[in-house]
């Protein structure tokens, strides 16, 4: 199979190779996108759909509390329970004072709630007056399909949902059919005493205005809205088909349609519908929504087809382009591929003449290239030549550190010795700080191998001062294995030595401290008793310090020096300069080099920071992110659990 590949033009194959390079990703990604198209569609649909039902719900919930507070206000006068649980006949005179009081005000209320169909007390006493059409008789809704479920409730309260039109008074030939439409009733029993039954309250309300979405007649073409009531059943909107309604009940019926937030998708007599239901659980129903998803998938079937064919025709307009380009491509490549094979036998090509387009200025660079090879390979003899030279040179100006290290000791001795204990431990701080400086295994140390190292020049630098400087460390032992750039603090110290104190300060104390910011950020503060500097030149020279950015180079021969501090000749020779101001202008250079350094590796939102005033020392913040070295192995946590 590969020789017969191989044995094709590689015309040819660049244009097969075109083709599948072009194919698979468009295959690919118009499937992708044809499956994100139908779910971001479904998942639209699902949210409009919770969105509605909601909407609805909320509605419903207020009509509830209505006809409640209709009830509750009904049997709130006591003048209407006195008259509902009376053993004795009334006087004409309190009926009438009942009537035009009492009763009005019972009419009142469903005058003030127009959507409340029915406010009806049943009295179970033989002597109560029947005033039509609230108060009535209890032996009229013995037949009721409701009336052995009121028995019984005492302080609760019942639903029953009445789902096809029906009449009133069937069997009272003396009073007209009254309707009676789907409706919602609210059913609660008197007892008066307690656990004496005396009657029942009943509260209506038609379902078209109990749920106005569901029961109007506003549906949407390809959805309806739908209540199913906790037996199964359904109550059937105007205009609804019946395989809304078969579909709903069958997802009351399977459990696992519910399983994600009462949303299914169903086939049914060859369509697709999306089911979305929420619980009304104070009625022990549901509201659902049957989305039919037929056009969405008629249009995303379109819109495949399109996409398919776009696709064949750009791969032949693809494919017709590739081959005339080939043709012309290929032609000069030949002979840039000739001349490549001579120089690889050794022989120098003639120049290869190809005017224009990539292949001729690759012909330009073949040319120059093959003009400069023999230079090259002298220059190669003359650079190896002297690149042994070089090493030659670098092994003997080696200086062995071992021997330097005995060095140090012998001294030590001596001066051991001759009981000159000072000079030993500056001998000893000595030593500490040359391993510490020779041996530059990375650009990572720990803070408490860098303190270790500023404890040994702070033992040297006491040296000089009749009073010497007292070292504080207030740092968290969880800090201890803080990562931070080696020889990134004792510029810092240096500067107080140099520029902080002057010859005749008596204490000179030194602090270091670690403070959290947050959580991924440390600060390191190190601060001295010195004569500080003013305001004007702390400012200058922060300003220079934010000036700095992690894509200016940094000094890298800094590194592999005693100190990162190198500072100007001038400022050599002026840094015990009496004069602040200008000292302080000058330790700005060591100050600088640090931050070059933290911003280079950390980045702009990491670097130094000054807090000075004259008279009062400085204060040098460090600021760096929270990195622990922990087990061997860097861990960059955002947790004070390292």
């Amino acid at each position: 199979m590969f020789r017969r590949l191989n044995s094709v033009p590689l015309q040819g194959r660049l244009i097969a190779a075109y083709i599948i390079v072009i194919l698979l990703p468009t295959v690919a990604v118009s499937y992708y996108s044809y499956q994100q198209i139908n779910t971001t569609y479904i998942q639209d649909t699902r949210l409009k759909s919770i969105d509605t039902l909601q909407n609805e719900k909320q509605t419903i919930l207020t009509q509830l509390e209505t006809m409640e507070r209709a009830a509750q206000l009904a049997v709130s006068d006591k003048a209407v329970i006195q008259y509902l649980t009376e053993n004795q006949d009334k006087p004409t005179a309190e009926l009438i004072e009942f009537n035009e009081n009492s009763y009005a005000r019972l009419a009142q209320i469903q005058i003030n709630n127009p959507s409340i169909l029915h406010l009806r007390l049943y009295s179970n006493s033989p002597k109560t007056y029947e005033i039509w059409p609230i108060i009535l008789q209890e032996s009229r809704i013995t037949d009721a399909p409701w009336y052995a479920q009121v028995h019984g409730l005492g302080d609760r309260e019942a639903w029953y949902m009445q789902r096809s039109d029906l009449a009133l008074d069937r069997n009272d030939s003396s009073r007209p059919l009254e309707p009676d439409p789907p409706k919602l009733s609210l059913l609660r029993e008197l007892e008066l005493p307690k656990g004496h039954h005396a009657g029942v309250i009943q509260v209506d309300m038609r379902l078209a205005d109990l749920a106005p979405q569901t029961f109007g007649k506003s549906q949407e073409d390809n959805s309806r809205l739908l209540l199913l009531d906790g037996g199964g059943g359904h109550v059937a909107p105007p205009l609804t088909e019946d395989r809304y309604t078969r579909l709903a009940e069958e997802l009351l019926r399977d459990p696992a349609a519910q399983s994600d937030g009462g949303s299914a998708q169903y086939r049914a007599d060859g369509q697709a519908y999306l089911l979305t239901s929420i619980p009304l659980e104070r009625l022990g129903a549901q509201l659902v929504q049957v989305v039919s998803l037929e056009k969405m998938l008629q249009d995303t079937g379109r819109a495949r087809n399109l996409i398919i064919i776009a696709t064949v025709a750009f791969i032949v307009l693809v494919s017709l382009i590739t081959y005339l380009a080939n043709s012309i491509i290929l032609k000069n490549l030949r002979k840039l591929t000739q001349a490549m094979k001579q120089m690889r036998k050794g022989e120098l090509p003639p120049m290869v003449q190809v005017e224009g387009g990539e292949i001729g200025e690759l012909a330009y660079h073949f040319n120059r290239m093959s003009g400069t090879i023999n230079e090259l390979i002298a220059q190669a003899v003359r650079k190896q030549a002297l690149m042994k030279e070089a090493e030659l040179r670098t092994l003997y100006s080696q200086i062995d550190a071992h021997f330097l290290y005995n060095t140090l000791e012998n001294i030590k001795m001596l001066a051991e010795i001759e009981d000159q204990r000072q000079i030993s431990d500056a001998l000893t701080s000595l030593g500490g700080m040359m391993r510490y400086n020779f041996k530059w295994g990375g650009e990572y140390v720990t803070l408490s191998q860098e303190l270790r190292h500023i404890r040994n020049y702070i033992e040297v630098m006491n040296i000089r001062f009749d009073e010497p400087v007292q070292l504080q460390v207030d740092i968290p032992a969880a800090y201890n294995e803080l990562e931070l750039l080696k020889m990134s603090l004792q510029p810092i110290v240096e500067n107080a030595f140099k520029h902080g104190w002057k010859e005749e300060q008596g204490e000179r104390l030194l602090s270091i401290r670690v403070e959290d910011e947050d959580e991924r950020t440390v600060c390191i503060i190190v601060q001295d008793n010195g004569y500080g500097m003013p305001l004007t030149v702390m400012e200058e020279l922060n300003e220079r310090l934010q000036q700095v950015s992690d894509t200016e180079p940094t000094e890298r021969s800094a590194s592999s020096s005693t100190s990162t501090n190198r500072l100007p000749v001038t400022e050599q020779r002026s840094s015990t300069s009496a004069d602040p101001v200008h000292a302080s202008q000058q330790n700005g250079y060591g100050l600088l080099n640090v931050q070059r350094r933290i911003r280079l590796f950390f980045g702009n939102e990491y670097g130094l920071y000054v807090q000075s005033s004259a008279g009062e020392g400085t204060d040098v913040s460090l600021h760096l992110p929270k990195i622990i070295l922990a087990g061997g192995d860097i861990r960059h946590e955002t947790t004070t659990d390292y």
